[in-house]
Formats: C-alpha cells, structure tokens, sequence
C-alpha cells in the first residue's frame, strides 16, 4: 500500500510503499476511498518544513531550549547527531479519513465493511482506534464525511463558549473550520460576524448568513463588531485564524462585552495585555481538538469511553453530532470543496497547497479494489546475499532503533534482512535508511526465515518476553533492549529455556557496563581486592504519567525500564552477586527511591533514582570510594580521579554510553564462537531483583 509523508527537515512531501499494518486490539483497518487536506494546519506544517533552522527556532524557543540544556549536559556532538536524525524524519500526513472496515478487533460495534469516518492519515488503508472512528449515514456522501473531523473540531470550541439562541459570536480567521464554525453557529440560533483577509471566503461567510469584515480592504474590525452587536459587545469570541501575531487575541479582549467568552481553537500569539481582560472580567480558553478524550491513551487507545451522563460530548460523539448535522442539512460542505485529486497526485495537490493560489478543501480520491492494499511486507533492496556470520531481522523502528542500534550493527557489516514494525511507515523508512531487504508488520517472517540467525527486539516491553521465547525456539541469537521481561512468571519461563537452550547467544541492552570510562574504571579497580562503595545519582526527569512507558501493563514503569541499567552497572564493578537490599520510596511519587545493595563480597552500592531535579544538571552521575581514592564519571563524558597516582582524566567531545561496544561484543561472541558477553546467570540476576524492587 501506499502512504503520504512530509519531510520536517524541507516540508517536502512523498508518497511511499509501506507494508499493511498490522491489526491491533480496539482498532481497526479502513481502505481509504476518500481524505481531505486540511489547507490551514497541512500548510502550516509544509511552511513550518521548508523554514530555515532559524526560523524552526524562532517558532519553537521551548524546543531550542532543550537543545541548549543537552549540549550542556551531553556535549555538542551528541546533541547535534539528535536534532539531525529528529529533522531527517518523516512524518504521516492528515486525519480527515474517509473509507470502509477492512478488519476490526475484538468487542466492536463496526462490522466489515461498514463506511466509516477517522481521523487516520493519507493512506490506502489506515489502522484507526474506533473512538476515533464513526459510522456514516446511508443520506451523507464520502465527499461531505470527509469534512467531519474538521467539524468536530470546530463544534468542541463552540462547545466550551456556551453559545445561546440569539448571541452575537464572531469568527476569526476564515479557513474550513472557520467557515464550519460560522455555519454551526448560525445553526445554533447565533448572529455571526466573520473576520478575514480573504474577499472569496468572506463571500461564503456571507453565503452562510454571517456579516463580515474585510480585513484586507481596511475595515475596522472592532468598531464594526460594536456595531454589529448595537455597541453592547460581543457575546463571544471564536479565534479559528493561524497566525503569530497577537492582534487577534488584543481584538477579541477589545470586541468582547463584560464577561465575555473567548476561545481559541486555531493558533495566535499569546502575549496577552492585562488591561484587556481585566475591566471586563472575560473568560479565555484554549480549545483542544476533536474533544475531550483526545490525547487520553485510555480513550483512544485503550478503548475505554467516558459515561455520558458525565461527559456528554466526546470527540467520538461531536463526529457523530455533525454527520447528523450533514444528515439534517444544517451545515453545507461542497462550497467548501476547491480542488479534487487522485491520491497518485497527492504532491500536486501540495503544491498548489504551498502556492501563491487560493484553495478551500482539498480532495484525495482513492482507486477502488487494490489488491496490494493487504500485503503485509514490501522488497526495499534486491535480494541481499546474507554475511554467513550475522543475519539480521529487526523488530521495532522506534527513535532509539535508529538512532543507537541500527548504527552500531550497522557499523559490523552484518546483514540487514527483515525489518518489522505494527504501523508499517516506521519499519518502511528506516528498511530504506539503513538498506534493508525487506519491510514487514508480520513478524512470524522474522521466526520462520531460515537465513536470519539474530533477533534483534526493540518494542514496547511487554513484548519482550514472548520474542525472545520464540526467537530462541526458532534457533536464532537474540539482542533485547532491556528489559528482558515485565513479571516473575515470563523470568522463569525464560530461566528454564536458557537452561535447555545452549547453541544461542542471549545480551540484553544493558549497554553502560561497555562504555569506555566503565571499561577504565574496570581496569582502575583491578587488583584492588578491599569492598568497593559505589554511589549512582540519576536526574531521569519527568516523563508524562500517559507515556507508553509509565503504563504497567505496557512499560511496567520506570524502574522496570530503567533502573535495571544501574543495577547491572553495579553488578558488573562489584563483581559478585548481589547479596542483599533496601529500597525507600519517596511518598507519592514511586519513581523517585534509594536503593541500597549489598553484595557478596563486602561491597555496597546505592542508586538514587530522582524526577524531581532540573535538566541543565548531568543525567547521571557515578561516584565510587575505595581505598583512599575516588573516581567521579559525570553523564559519561568525563571522567575525575582523586588519589590515583597513574589518572587524573578521561574527556569525551561526546557522550558515550557503551551502545556501540556491546553491539560489537555481541557480534563478536557469534562471529567467532564466545561466550555470551553478560553471562546468562547475570542477566536473571538483574532481572529478577529489578523485579522485586519494582513490585515492593
């Protein structure tokens, strides 16, 4: 199948081959006959892409920000390598969606083909959670369906101002959403005042029963909004424009009666005067997409639906709220409708998007009956010829695939085979940045394909577990990034393969016990027999309690994610099995703790683990006191010795964490027969005590 996506780095777009994604729980795959180019928010992100690195700084000072604090604490080399690869990347286009149920997951009110509207992108088949799916009326076309996300969007700022029949409301800004809210406003009972620089949508506002401002002819927004509402003010305020300036917000406050209401659902800039809303007491809110539910993984995602006794107006309901509308012939779309195009000539339409020529909606039509549409991989690069040595089939295309792992496998000439990844686009662009064969989202190709001999799993973790059992049944070496497992049940189930299983390699990703300052902190404590005190501070940060990450089911939280890392550092310096420990956790905020470990042979270490701390602090920082002397390594850059006769320093022009080491070490033990680079024992070790620390 084929999708659109647009370059961050030039605003560029392209249709590429992608594999059909693969189904999951509470989703369901749609063949696209019909999606529609949202001319404001697409042609702001192409402008946005095809903007200087100056300009994409100016726009987002709180991002340039971030760069300048992980320069400070990661080095220049570092940070500049994570701002090219975070430009490089391309991204999916749209989310007004038309087109019929090709598969559903399980307990679904849709059946197989079923019209439905989603907010899925450009694309011959989407894979949509069905909160953000509804079905549509036999009387409502699939060109006017398209317009229905649009719709919502628009009714949930009308929603959150609280119009009543006979308000004066005015519109500002006069793209598709602006003109569909000027038409639920009128449906609503609303005299309507629409504000624009545009002399052809001030036509349709007027068409629509609004009276208009023309801003490019000179008119005076404010006097005629006073006039407009007989020099009483106006009820409310929607702002539906794009734009950096402030002036919409200073017009709105100026128009506004005492406690008047104002919303914005576009963009404008928020340098707001104190004065303007202070006299009159006005009331002013951000207006959030499609409506409540988004953005919350328990909705979308999960499935879970808000009671409507308690929230009458979900995102899935204002969709179904305006097909309604189209049904009732309320709101009117097809003098909306400027342009229509076949999906083959999307960059056409994007095109005329970035030009100097005036457009509305634009149309992407979809041909009927492709049969590729199902095809689960896709041939990136002829048939390789695989190294006899290492033959490798990837799953997982996230951020730190391509950023750590791929390079360093890369980087030993090893085959790339297979790549497979759920949503298809992730595991298409990076088969084509690092030349893979081919692109799959069926990952039994991975288990049965007789040339792979490595398994490299880089998922969510609950996954972990289950590839790792299958890539050792199918008699393939296995990378996992860590951790190996979420619960005590998949550890000894795994506990007892590895016992049966000797021919292959096991490493998990605990990558910092090869970095080149531990490799010297090694050899500095080498010989020096006396117990060894280690103290490991982590500035973690926060990360948003909705992140897959922080989910227990999914991520099983930061320690299950995170801690494991240190655990392992500490088990590979002191070089004996852990003996004993004690955790203490901050009340409230379970990932913030102390951990005091004891091992075997007299030594101790203690890992604070803290959200709480700011960035422009190292990340992590590891203290150990031994015999009259101290090694400090700050975020492994720099390395201080107090006390050795025979080191002082160890500098990096950038961070090195030991990712490519213990990918070269894992290469190795296969290409030439060694043991597994962290015993087997280790690994269970770490794992299981992660696990109790986890589950205390």
């Amino acid at each position: 199948m084929k999708q659109l996506l647009q370059s961050i780095k030039t605003g560029e777009t392209e249709i590429i081959d992608v594999p059909c994604p693969q189904i999951k729980t509470g989703h369901m795959l749609i063949a696209t006959k019909q999606s529609l180019i949202s001319s404001g928010t697409e042609k702001m992100l192409i402008n946005f892409g095809k903007a200087s690195l100056f300009e994409k700084t100016r726009k987002q000072p709180e991002k340039a920000r971030m760069v300048l604090n992980k320069i400070k604490t990661d080095g220049f080399l570092t940070t500049l390598s994570a701002v090219r690869d975070k430009l490089n990347q391309l991204i999916p286009m749209g989310y007004c969606n038309v087109g019929t149920v090709m598969d559903q997951g399980t307990d679904s009110e849709f059946s197989i083909g079923d019209r439905v509207v989603s907010n899925g992108s450009h694309a011959e088949v989407v894979c949509v959670a069905k909160n953000l799916c509804c079905k549509i009326p036999d009387t409502v076309s699939d060109e006017a369906a398209t317009f229905t996300v649009l719709g919502a969007i628009a009714l949930q700022g009308i929603r959150l101002s609280q119009p009543t029949i006979g308000e004066n409301f005015v519109v500002i800004g006069l793209g598709l959403i602006g003109l569909l809210t000027v038409q639920l406003l009128r449906a609503q009972g609303c005299r309507v005042l629409g504000i624009d620089f545009d002399t052809k949508k001030i036509e349709l506002a007027k068409l629509y029963g609004a009276e208009t401002v023309n801003l490019s002819q000179g008119e005076d927004p404010i006097a005629i909004a006073h006039s407009f509402s007989h020099q009483c003010g106006v009820d409310g305020v929607l702002i539906t424009a794009a734009t950096d300036s402030n002036e919409p917000m200073h017009q709105a406050a100026k128009m506004s009666r005492k406690r008047g209401r104002i919303v914005l659902i576009g963009i404008a800039g928020l340098e707001l005067i104190r004065d303007d809303f202070y006299k009159k007491e006005l009331t002013f809110q951000v207006s959030c997409s499609y409506g409540p539910g988004r953005y919350d993984p328990q909705y979308e995602e999960q499935g879970h639906d808000y009671p409507i006794g308690f929230v009458r107006w979900t995102e899935q309901r204002n969709f179904e709220a305006f097909l309604n509308l189209l049904v009732d012939k309320k709101i009117e779309v097809d003098s909306l409708i400027s342009h229509r195009f076949e999906f083959s000539q999307a960059e056409k339409a994007y095109k005329l998007l970035s030009s100097s020529e005036e457009t509305l909606g634009i149309l992407l039509r979809y041909q009927k009956n492709n049969q590729h549409l199902t095809t689960k991989s896709i041939q990136i690069n002829s048939t390789l010829v695989p190294n006899k040595a290492i033959c490798i089939g990837f799953i997982g295309a996230g951020n730190y695939t391509n950023r750590m792992l791929m390079p360093a496998f890369k980087s030993t000439n090893a085959t790339f085979k297979l790549i497979a990844s759920n949503g298809g686009v992730s595991g298409a662009l990076t088969g084509r940045k690092f030349g893979f064969e081919k692109a799959t989202t069926d990952i039994n190709m991975i288990f049965s394909d007789l040339q792979i001999n490595t398994v490299v799993i880089a998922t969510h973790h609950n996954s972990h577990a289950s590839f790792v059992c299958d890539a050792i049944n199918a008699n393939k070496h296995v990378f996992v990034e860590k951790p190996l497992c979420m619960t005590f049940s998949e550890l000894d189930t795994l506990t007892k393969l590895f016992s049966k299983k000797t021919s292959q390699l096991i490493m998990v990703g605990f990558n910092r016990r090869f970095s080149p300052h531990i490799q010297k902190i090694k050899k500095l404590l080498h010989g020096i027999h006396e117990p060894k005190s280690f103290i490991m501070t982590v500035n973690a940060g926060v990360i948003p309690p909705e992140h897959w990450t922080q989910n227990k089911q999914v991520g099983g939280g930061r320690i299950i994610g995170e801690v494991c890392h240190f655990i392992d550092l500490f088990r590979y310096l002191a070089a004996a099995p852990i003996s004993n420990f004690h955790t203490t956790k901050m009340r409230h905020a379970d990932d913030n703790l102390t951990i005091t470990l004891s091992f075997e042979n007299g030594s101790f270490g203690i890992i604070h683990y803290l959200t709480k701390g700011h960035n422009s602090f190292p990340k992590e920082r590891l203290e150990i006191f031994i015999a009259g002397k101290i090694l400090q390594l700050d975020n492994f850059r720099k390395l201080r010795g107090f006390g050795w006769r025979e080191f002082k320093t160890m500098n990096l022009w950038r961070q090195d964490k030991g990712q490519v080491n213990c990918i070269q070490a894992f290469v190795n033990a296969i290409t030439h027969g060694l043991p597994a680079p962290i015993p087997v024992n280790e690994l269970i070790e770490v794992s299981r005590l992660t696990l109790e620390i986890a589950h205390q």
